[in-house]
């Protein structure tokens, strides 16, 4: 069971990690390059799920991707089917959580960028993609990747709302987290201990990874 339950982190944290690479690296490009009316309104709401408690973040979801909710009623009117008390319901929950983490790390690995390396690049004729991804990704790139590398350990230890959202079924929806809450709730302490251990080998890895990352290279 113990290791069932980590694969299932591990995939969740997985999932939730390529959709915040993606997602987190548009939105810390937007708001480091871009001006617009609204942009700090839209960076306090895309930072929200970082102050408030996970458990309101996994309230709004509820009512946002619920049976009943904005978006998750008519998805069940036409399908039948409800993301709740799914391993996607715990996907969703570990990327909202842990996407503000990435937007704050690419956005300020975007604004490390010299921008005069940027439009010199637009000066010779190349598009804004091939900027993007032949000057600004390399140049951000070890902050990007810190970025995901931490937002991958807060993923992977998300517990509030996943619990919300997903719920706590063995088999299907409990993480490693939520077997820890289960295992001292129900009085087994030796699996709670070894499911604490490895929870906490992996974060010490994550972190040492980061702090590598995110040093600065040393000069030839």
């Amino acid at each position: 069971m113990i290791w069932h339950t980590l694969r299932l982190s591990l995939l969740v944290g997985a999932i939730a990690t390529v959709l915040i690479g993606f997602i987190g690296t548009a939105f810390g490009f937007l708001l480091a390059r871009c001006n617009f009316r609204g942009k700090d309104v839209l960076d306090a709401v895309l930072t929200l799920p970082m102050i408030l408690p996970p458990t309101v973040t996994g309230y709004y979801l509820i009512l946002i991707l619920g049976r009943r909710g904005l978006l998750g009623k008519p998805l069940y009117d036409l399908t039948g089917w409800t993301v709740t008390f799914t391993w996607a319901a715990a996907v969703i929950a570990a990327t909202v959580i842990a996407l503000p983490l990435m937007i704050k790390s690419a956005r300020a690995a975007i604004e490390s960028v010299n921008a005069e390396y940027e439009m010199a690049s637009r000066i010779m004729g190349r598009s804004e993609w091939e900027t993007f991804f032949r000057i600004t990704l390399p140049l951000a790139g070890r902050g990007l990747l810190a970025g995901i590398v931490l937002s991958f350990a807060r993923a992977f230890g998300e517990f509030g709302a996943t619990l919300m959202l997903a719920g706590n079924i063995p088999g299907r929806t409990q993480t490693m987290p939520l077997a820890i809450y289960e295992a001292v709730a129900s009085g087994e302490d030796e699996r709670a201990m070894w499911l604490a251990l490895i929870l906490t080998c992996i974060s010490i890895t994550v972190v040492y990874l980061t702090n590598r990352l995110s040093r600065p290279r040393k000069s030839a």
